[in-house]
């Protein structure tokens, strides 16, 4: 499939803009280098030492390098035993910056009338905060074991299941889209690595934003220069 440069830094494929916001009654996002600025769990290594080394496994599993995305995250959570849980607010606070249009692209596709979904790889400490932010309507993600003031390395299981990978992200997708009474072809999907490739794949729209080479090969939209509000441009 030929993709077309829309504008610079805007490129489509299978897909013909203009069309309407308010034809789509879902948005889902990642969370990390989509909504937001950083790598949460790569940050938090810092705390400790270990981002370079928490950062390339990140990476690798971002690519699609690393397949299995639940031991990647296993292995990375691991490396964070010990470090205090007041490091993850020191995270929030210092490096955790929203992404230029985040708060644009929501408050427009809430005045359209979608529903916005956080669903994440990250972590329940910064989805929450980022959720209540953006005054988006529902949020998935991993929450960090504590004990003791310190995070134990693990990962804690909630109702859903254990973590939130590609496979879920898509599960939830389809399950939220199920709860509101639409189909998959009436949700928009927005992210930047390998694990959003599942639900990109039901969406109607995919979007990728500055995202790896395999992510942006396969979704409908990539903006690949400025800010998340550049899909308004494709969408009247």
């Amino acid at each position: 499939m030929t993709r077309t440069e829309f504008a610079p830094g805007l490129t489509v494929q299978g897909f013909t803009p203009p069309c309407k916001l308010s034809d789509f009654k879902l948005i889902a996002f990642d969370m990390d280098s989509t909504l937001i600025n950083i790598e949460c769990i790569d940050e938090i290594a810092d705390a400790v030492g270990k981002k370079a080394e928490v950062a390339a496994i990140t990476e690798a599993t971002m690519r699609g390098e690393i397949k299995d995305f639940k031991e990647s995250l296993r292995r990375r959570v691991a490396l964070l035993q010990g470090v205090p849980v007041a490091a993850l607010q020191q995270v929030y606070d210092d490096r955790l910056r929203l992404n230029p249009g985040a708060d644009t692209l929501v408050a427009a596709c809430r005045a359209a009338g979608l529903k916005v979904l956080l669903v994440s790889g990250g972590f329940t400490f910064f989805a929450n905060r980022v959720k209540a932010r953006l005054g988006i309507d529902y949020a998935r993600s991993n929450q960090l074991a504590e004990a003791n003031g310190q995070l134990t390395g693990e990962v804690v299981a909630q109702s859903w299941g254990d973590i939130c990978d590609g496979a879920e992200k898509r599960r939830t997708l389809l399950e939220v889209a199920s709860l509101l009474g639409i189909t998959p072809a009436q949700c928009i999907a927005v992210g930047d690595g390998a694990n959003d490739l599942p639900m990109m794949g039901e969406a109607g729209l995919s979007v990728a934003y500055h995202a790896k080479p395999k992510v942006r090969e396969q979704a409908m939209v990539a903006i690949e220069s400025g800010g998340l509000d550049r899909l308004l441009e494709l969408l009247a």
